[in-house]
């Protein structure tokens, strides 16, 4: 028996490979450098097929941000349903380390690197503001339900949201340094950095706990996809 498959629309089709070679490019390149016409020109299609999707430059490579952003949290979202202790934050930021430094195209655009993203780094943060403070919320709520459930060590929940982006975004930055004696394999470097987050967040033995509120974090994360989602189809034509 053939099993049937849901066809994929021409224009939903079109819109992707607009999505992957603006990323694509965008990594190579850089923003300043890459054009509509390039977009089009690697996604085998004319100039004015990618305007019949994003009036501008900015909506179109805002839209590769978001797109990206979606596909982290949504992996992110499916590591907690499947395993309690993703929703830890030692856990998770060891996932997330490992989910995104692995992936040439991921790693820039999710990091926001200056480099890559040029002009578009600064718009994306004026432009995207209402996103960057429900991704706060969303934080927020997972952090104060680690405490509910006994897993978080107590203290301000703004200041340990500070340091676990703090300790993470010390690992990402050294990885683009010859550091001398650092792990080179990248498994090694992602258990070290569960290690840093849970000695100085998490309370001793707090997997245990973790099964309780996997649902309810994961939902948390959920919503934000679903947030995600209508900014970068409202950017769409």
């Amino acid at each position: 028996m053939t099993r049937s498959v849901e066809p994929v629309t021409p224009p939903e089709a079109r819109l992707e490979r607009v999505l992957d070679a603006a990323a694509d490019l965008l990594v190579r390149l850089g923003y300043r450098r890459v054009t509509i016409e390039e977009v089009a020109r690697q996604a085998r299609i004319g100039k004015g097929t990618v305007y019949l999707h994003f009036p501008t430059k900015e909506a179109l490579f805002l839209a590769v941000l978001l797109r990206t952003h979606h596909g982290v949290t949504a992996r992110m979202v499916a590591r907690m349903e499947a395993d309690p202790a993703e929703v830890l934050p030692g856990r998770s930021v060891r996932s997330l380390y490992l989910d995104i430094a692995g992936d040439p195209v991921t790693r820039p655009l999710y990091l926001g690197d200056g480099e890559v993203l040029g002009r578009l780094a600064h718009e994306a943060v004026e432009t995207l503001g209402a996103l960057s403070r429900r991704r706060q919320e969303v934080g927020r709520a997972w952090f104060g339900l680690l405490r509910e459930a006994g897993l978080l060590r107590p203290g301000d929940v703004d200041a340990q949201l500070y340091t676990l982006s703090a300790i993470s975004t010390g690992f990402y930055f050294l990885d683009t340094l010859p550091v001398p004696g650092a792990p080179a394999e990248r498994a090694v470097r992602a258990e070290l950095l569960e290690q840093a987050v849970s000695a100085v967040l998490e309370v001793p033995a707090a997997l245990g706990g973790a099964a309780g509120i996997a649902p309810a974090v994961a939902e948390l994360y959920r919503s934000l996809i679903d947030h995600i989602d209508e900014e970068w189809r409202g950017r769409l034509r």
